[in-house]
C-alpha cells in the first residue's frame, strides 16, 4: 500500500496536535531521534554527529496558550474545532470555515512574519546537495543512499521570520484562552 501525504488542512490539524499536546510532541521527538539513530547506524550520517546526544529544550506553554487565545478571539477557532459538525450541511461548514480562515489569517498577519522555506513552485524538480538543511526539508517517499537527492517539491514549507506576540501582564493566567461570558 503506497503512503499518502496528508492534505494541507490535515497537516494544520497535526501541527496543532503536536503544538498543544505535550505527550504527542514527546512521542514525535522520540520517533525522530530513533529515526536519526537508525539513519546513523545505516551510515547516512557522520559518525561524530551520531555520537552527540540530542539536546531537548523545555518549553513553557504561555506563548502557545497566547496564540490559542488570539485564534479564539479573532477566528473563534476553538469554538469551531470543538463543535460537533456532523449535523451541519457542507454549506454551513464551508461558511463557518470562511470566517475561521479569515480570522486565523488575520492573527498570522498581525503576529508573525512567515515566508516559504523553498522558493521553487510546488511540483518543481530540484536537487538537494550534500549538507542540505534536514531541519527545513523533510524527505518523503523511498529515501535510499546519500545526497545529492533529486525529487519533486510537494510543499514549499513555512518558516517564521518574526514573532510579535503581545507582552503578558504579571499574573495573567494564559490558560484561560477565552473567558466565559455571562450576560446580565
Amino acid at each position: 500500500m503506497a503512503s499518502r501525504n496528508p492534505s494541507f488542512f490535515r497537516r494544520i490539524g497535526l501541527a496543532f496536535s503536536v503544538l498543544f499536546g505535550a505527550e504527542l510532541a514527546g512521542r514525535l521527538v522520540r520517533l525522530r531521534e530513533e529515526g536519526a539513530d537508525t539513519e546513523a547506524a545505516a551510515g547516512t550520517e557522520d559518525a561524530a554527529a551520531a555520537a552527540q546526544p540530542a539536546i531537548v529544550r523545555e518549553t513553557t506553554p504561555e506563548a502557545a496558550l497566547q496564540l490559542l487565545g488570539l485564534l479564539q478571539r479573532d477566528a473563534r477557532f476553538i469554538d469551531f474545532v470543538q463543535e460537533d459538525i456532523a449535523a451541519y450541511s457542507d454549506a454551513d461548514i464551508g461558511a463557518a470555515a470562511r470566517v475561521v480562515h479569515e480570522g486565523c489569517r488575520k492573527v498570522l498577519d498581525e503576529h508573525f512574519a512567515i515566508e516559504p522555506v523553498r522558493d521553487e513552485a510546488e511540483g518543481s524538480r530540484l536537487t538537494l546537495p550534500e549538507g542540505f538543511d534536514a531541519a527545513a526539508v523533510r524527505l518523503t517517499g523511498k529515501v535510499v543512499g546519500k545526497p545529492p537527492f533529486t525529487g519533486t517539491l510537494g510543499h514549499r514549507g513555512w518558516r517564521v521570520t518574526d514573532t510579535r506576540l503581545p507582552a503578558l501582564a504579571e499574573g495573567h493566567d494564559a490558560s484561560v484562552i477565552a473567558q466565559a461570558e455571562v450576560e446580565l
